[in-house]
């Protein structure tokens, strides 16, 4: 007959087996560890290296070097050319934090590969005015307090100076009535031309208060 301290050992035993089998059956693959062979399939082929991409940012002539052809230009501006004044948001291009202006007009970084751009010429937060010398777009959100944690900041600039450039080059909006006529900066034109930019904050009256002492008129 077996005594008490026996059964705790052999149920001690039984645990300890156990929880063994499971932590054995559970445990993932080694990360090393080959996968096994499909017949058939072929092997998966390296993703090529682009030898280099050049383009203009802020005025300086750049170039990098060995570019994973899915870089995307956010990427190759904040990881490889350390301009983090370009925020990454959502990543997925609904944001608008990451916005930058490309040969004039704004773009989402995010949306795009660095290898696109070869040759064009990029501005970003940075090349726009310095703590010195502020741009009149950067000085007015300042005065207007148009931010707040200002994580988005730096794409609503940048997207408020392509808006009223691209409201002087006469180019349209999707409220825009007349696409023959020449724009203006109406409420509805600056609130459509802005609402890629998007302010978790909601300091919204502010920055439109900027982007119209700027354009010139009343907010």
């Amino acid at each position: 007959m077996q005594s008490p301290s026996d059964f705790e050992l052999s149920r001690r035993k039984l645990l300890v087996g156990t929880a063994a089998s499971v932590a054995t059956t559970a445990a993932p693959p080694i990360a090393n560890a080959e996968a096994p062979a499909v017949p058939g399939q072929a092997a998966p082929a390296a993703v090529p290296v682009i030898p280099g991409v050049s383009f203009n940012v802020n005025g300086t002539a750049c170039q990098i070097v060995a570019v994973d052809p899915r870089t995307t230009l956010l990427d190759a501006l904040r990881e490889h050319l350390h301009l983090t004044g370009t925020k990454k948001g959502c990543d997925h291009g609904q944001c608008g934090a990451c916005t930058v202006i490309v040969d004039g007009r704004r773009i989402n970084s995010c949306l795009t590969l660095a290898v696109m751009h070869e040759g064009d010429s990029i501005t970003t937060i940075e090349g726009l005015g310095t703590p010195e010398d502020l741009h009149p777009m950067q000085a007015a959100f300042i005065k207007h307090d148009g931010y707040q944690c200002g994580y988005c900041t730096p794409g609503q600039i940048c997207s408020a100076v392509a808006a009223l450039d691209e409201i002087k080059a006469g180019i349209p909006s999707h409220v825009s009535a007349d696409l023959n006529a020449r724009p203006q900066l109406t409420n509805a034109e600056l609130r459509e031309r802005m609402s890629g930019n998007i302010c978790r904050c909601g300091a919204y009256s502010n920055i439109a208060e900027a982007i119209t002492e700027v354009a010139g008129r009343p907010a």
